[in-house]
């Protein structure tokens, strides 16, 4: 068990969310699932909690009459290592969501991602301010999907 791990407030879709996040990333699995009993908050049989890894980290999540909304203000990073890689979680992920901008996205429950690629953390890890404010401003100012060939083009200044 991973002694920190995110739990996950959903009204009524806990499992739903659990099995649609297992289908996206690898190394994911459903691990165990929760009941509500008699005389608890909601209908006895009702799912309570689902516990599953998504590429091999611990999530909870929680059945719980969500009177609370998910926000930007937490999300998730994904860190890509291809263009294919980004495209395909992108895909994944935006189907009954929507698209944001600079990477994030909103998936059909309301949760944010971030879809990055690890070239573009590298390059802003660069002794080169210049560059970096050029890669910076063309993911701020043109992108919703990181695209690593034009931020490379930008940093670059080709």
């Amino acid at each position: 068990m991973q002694k920190v791990s995110p739990c996950l407030l959903f009204d009524d879709q806990a499992e739903e969310a659990a099995k649609f996040y297992v289908s996206v990333f690898k190394n994911s699995k459903i691990l165990q699932t929760t009941y509500y009993g008699e005389g608890m908050p909601m209908p006895a049989g009702t799912v309570l909690t689902v516990k599953f890894l998504l590429d091999g980290e611990e999530f909870l999540a929680l059945n719980g009459g969500s009177h609370d909304q998910f926000s930007l203000a937490v999300s998730f990073m994904v860190m890509c290592e291809t263009q294919a890689e980004v495209d395909d979680y992108w895909r994944k992920l935006t189907v009954g969501g929507q698209e944001v901008q600079c990477g994030w996205l909103k998936d059909k429950f309301g949760l944010a991602w971030q879809i990055v690629p690890k070239q573009f953390i590298e390059m802003l890890d660069s002794p080169d301010k210049a560059a970096v404010q050029r890669g910076m401003a063309a993911m701020m100012m043109t992108m919703k999907k990181l695209d690593i060939a034009e931020l490379q083009k930008a940093y670059d200044n080709a």
